[in-house]
């Protein structure tokens, strides 16, 4: 394994993993990432691959990320604020990219100098012209319909109104209407209906598109559940979100069963050991309380980092052995019963892994969360310093 903090990182110059010595650290493999982009595009193939990098990556590091699935064969980047694509053409990607999810003060116009694509569901197609007709060039628009979500996108009362619109500023020349796509609502849930009833209210506002003079380029539809269960889902173009990340967007399948290896290992050494008598209480609120004399092992991972306070009996691989979280978790720092027969000069400053490779997995802590696996890796807090690796690592992680 070869390991480096990238330049990248917002906590890069002040990393103490540089000198290889650390407290915390999310070990980020980028071999991984590549694997998992090489998977799904064998799987989709002819349709093209657009790797989502929405929220830093889902808390593994945009730019990082991005190089890694362009190099894989990602034909295109994909993020839900034009701030975040920018971001990535700073860095130097100039790879075809889209975001979707704007205000009225996204800056459309530097959106449409750095070749940035941009999605619309209705009261942005005026904004955009606007901004093209100022930046004297034409925008590219991936035109949304709402299927059934009920989020972002054109109801399809209102698609041929919009579709009327879009034509008029194509023809005045100040956009192009390269692409038309829609967003699934319980395409992780393969054995409901609603899936079946978006895909033909897709295809119908697809259908009026084309019939109402539109070349386009891209139609695409699939998330990552809709990639590994929906093959008539996928058209031109999936949107890799979860599965980028080696995860597992079904509650009843592993990642390893999708082919998809997990690319974030969580892991932290261990504080402080001591040993407390029978009844002593652990954490705020005292919830927890010993049953006998045992030893505890304080983690230095808390809600701050983006371990969830409400988490119970979250998963801790130390030393070989599993042990679960115990009293509440606090903003820094959480705790485990080690129970009373260690050797606590083993323990202190030995490698706790949360999850990920050769540890517990995500979706443990989920469980313990009541939450789902994308939240738990997405919201691992800056404060975490991303190493990035190549290849597998031990136990130890190091």
């Amino acid at each position: 394994m070869t390991a480096q903090t990238h330049p990248e990182s917002s906590l890069a110059a002040n990393d103490p993993t540089r000198e290889n010595t650390w407290e915390r650290r999310a070990l980020i493999d980028l071999s991984a990432i590549r694997e998992n982009v090489k998977r799904i595009s064998a799987l989709v193939a002819p349709a093209k691959l657009m790797a989502v990098v929405k929220a830093d990556a889902y808390g593994h590091g945009a730019i990082p990320v991005a190089r890694a699935a362009i190099h894989a064969g990602a034909s295109w980047i994909g993020a839900a604020h034009v701030t975040e694509v920018l971001a990535l053409r700073t860095a130097g990607i100039t790879s075809p990219a889209l975001a979707w999810l704007h205000t009225a003060d996204t800056p459309f116009g530097l959106a449409i100098a750095e070749n940035i694509d941009i999605a619309v569901s209705g009261w942005e197609l005026a904004v955009v012209a606007e901004a093209a007709r100022s930046a004297a060039q034409p925008a590219r628009v991936h035109l949304k319909i709402d299927t059934g979500l009920g989020r972002n996108g054109c109801t399809p009362e209102d698609w041929a109104a919009l579709l009327g619109q879009a034509a008029a500023y194509q023809e005045e020349g100040l956009l192009r209407v390269v692409g038309v796509f829609s967003h699934l609502a319980v395409a992780d849930e393969p054995q409901r209906p609603e899936t079946d009833e978006q895909l033909g209210a897709f295809r119908q506002a697809v259908a009026l598109a084309e019939d109402a003079g539109f070349d386009l380029q891209v139609r695409h539809l699939a998330n990552t559940p809709a990639i590994l269960s929906r093959p008539d889902t996928h058209f031109d173009m999936v949107r890799l979100g979860l599965g980028l990340y080696g995860l597992s967007p079904f509650a009843d399948e592993a990642h390893d069963s999708l082919g998809l290896r997990p690319a974030m290992r969580l892991e932290a050494k261990v504080a402080n050991v001591k040993k407390v008598p029978a009844a002593h209480g652990v954490s705020y609120g005292m919830n927890y309380r010993t049953n006998a004399p045992t030893y505890l092992g304080l983690v230095p991972l808390g809600y701050a980092d983006g371990i969830p306070r409400v988490a119970e009996g979250g998963p801790v691989l130390i030393n070989g052995i599993t042990y679960r979280s115990v009293g509440r978790v606090a903003m820094d720092q959480f705790v485990v019963d080690l129970g009373p027969d260690i050797d606590p000069g083993q323990y202190m400053g030995a490698t706790a892994v949360l999850f990920g490779e050769g540890g517990p997995n995500v979706e443990e802590w989920a469980d313990a969360s009541g939450t789902i696996n994308y939240e738990v890796v997405t919201r691992i807090s800056p404060r975490v310093p991303r190493t990035y690796v190549e290849g597998t690592w031990g136990e130890s992680g190091d």
